[in-house]
């Protein structure tokens, strides 16, 4: 067992009556920072454990101990993920310069979910939760749109530059066979400066991403997309396109035509207008960037930043981590650190824990816990369209301004609130 590894049963059953369901292997539990860690809490005690008898391998990933470990706890925590995979994240602080000076750090440790997701590889989905009483921004959008962001190279591990003064920029490669090198012209640069980059992706990690969204869209029975601009970058976005292509006929086709769905290539500027015209009920797959502008586009066309679930899938097919796609609410963390009562919405971290549970279940042929993780889904959004909800929520409805104590409920009167009703579901 690694040092930054805890072993943590299932707390008892606090409804004695309530038989739990009995889970056979264990899940990997990674803490987080700040209202959300609060949240997390109160959800396991409330909502988790009074129900399921699950092992959790716990890693504490408050910023205050990936400092103490020189985070070291965050890498531990992807390799049990490797082990055991499934995952259940927290949201976690990346720092900047004034959380270096406000915990006093060592140094500005990297995002968690960047480390994470560079052990693991894979790809991160992200899905809309949809409530009926939420009003759409856009509001053709009836099924879900999910995307499936690339979370590897592109501008994210670019080398860029300012020029300065005149002079010619190169692109050059030097095989480590000792082969003859390439090198070709970027640009010659005459009489002002400018700015350049150069950025790059891999076969091996195009293939993960390819992979992954293919069999997640078996998995929804929904039909892929995914979107270059291959018609500019001809020969970077034509890789990706190439590969996903070669891999489709090869190893997809017939489950996707078995299943009445499809894959398609859709130009980026194309997909984007399709995306808004159309009911939604597709998976879409996006290269690095696109997926990180996209996905928070598509997000609040359905209402809400906080009704979004977010899965980091592994190519494998078997390995995921399923988190929470918002921050750690820092604004109503001071105010709980005052002893006032905050609404703050807990639904994407009770989904982080229902996917990882589900994906558990799944692996275990556990059916029991599938269905009881569908029902508390279920019970999150019936408790919404029942006019119970948190202020963000409440707020899309009536707007900010014309919001009144009675119309929203603080964040343990919700998870009540959800309780009773997954309750009322179980019976």
């Amino acid at each position: 067992m690694s040092s930054n590894e805890n072993t943590k049963p299932s707390h008892s059953n606090s409804n004695a009556s309530q038989k739990r369901i009995k889970v056979t292997n264990p899940v990997v539990e990674l803490d987080g920072d700040e209202m959300t860690r609060i949240i997390w809490a109160w959800i396991k005690e409330m909502l988790i454990f009074p129900y399921v008898d699950v092992e959790c391998k716990y890693f504490d990933l408050g910023l205050e101990n990936r400092d103490a470990t020189d985070d070291q706890v965050t890498v531990d925590a992807a390799h049990a993920i490797q082990q055991y995979n499934v995952g259940i994240k927290c949201a976690t602080i990346t720092p900047d310069e004034q959380r270096v000076e406000e915990f006093k750090l060592k140094k500005m440790w990297l995002s968690p979910n960047g480390t994470i997701r560079n052990i693991l590889g894979g790809t991160v989905f992200r899905e809309p939760i949809i409530c009926k009483t939420i009003p759409l921004l856009v509001p053709g959008w009836k099924e879900p749109i999910i995307i499936g962001r690339h979370a590897f190279g592109d501008q994210y591990r670019c080398q860029d530059m300012v020029i300065k003064n005149p002079g010619r920029v190169t692109l050059k490669y030097v095989p480590a066979d000792g082969s003859p090198e390439t090198e070709v012209e970027v640009y010659n640069f005459k009489t002002t400066g400018g700015v350049t980059l150069a950025m790059y992706n891999t076969d091996e990690s195009i293939t993960g991403f390819a992979h992954s969204c293919f069999k997640f869209a078996l998995e929804k029975n929904y039909p892929l997309y995914m979107s270059t601009k291959n018609t500019i970058l001809k020969k970077y976005d034509g890789r990706f396109k190439d590969i996903f292509e070669e891999i489709y006929q090869k190893q997809y086709k017939k489950e996707f035509e078995d299943k009445k769905i499809w894959y398609e290539h859709r130009l980026i500027d194309d997909m984007v207008a399709q995306a808004l015209k159309s009911s939604g009920g597709f998976v879409w797959a996006c290269k690095n960037y696109d997926g990180d502008v996209q996905s928070d586009i598509v997000a609040q066309g359905y209402g809400s930043l906080g009704l979004m679930s977010s899965v980091l899938v592994c190519p494998d097919g078997k390995t995921i981590e399923a988190e929470a796609a918002h921050g750690t609410v820092t604004r109503h963390y001071r105010e709980h650190q005052k002893g006032k009562a905050t609404s703050t919405n807990p639904i994407a971290s009770i989904f982080a824990w229902t996917r990882g549970l589900d994906h558990r279940g799944k692996l275990d042929g556990n059916e029991e816990l599938q269905r009881w993780c569908r029902l508390l889904e279920e019970a999150c959004i019936e408790t919404v369209d029942s006019q119970k909800m948190t202020k963000d929520l409440a707020a899309s409805i009536h707007g900010l301004k014309n919001i009144k104590e009675d119309m929203y409920l603080n964040t343990k009167e919700f998870i009540n609130e959800v309780k009773a009703t997954l309750d009322k579901k179980l019976k």
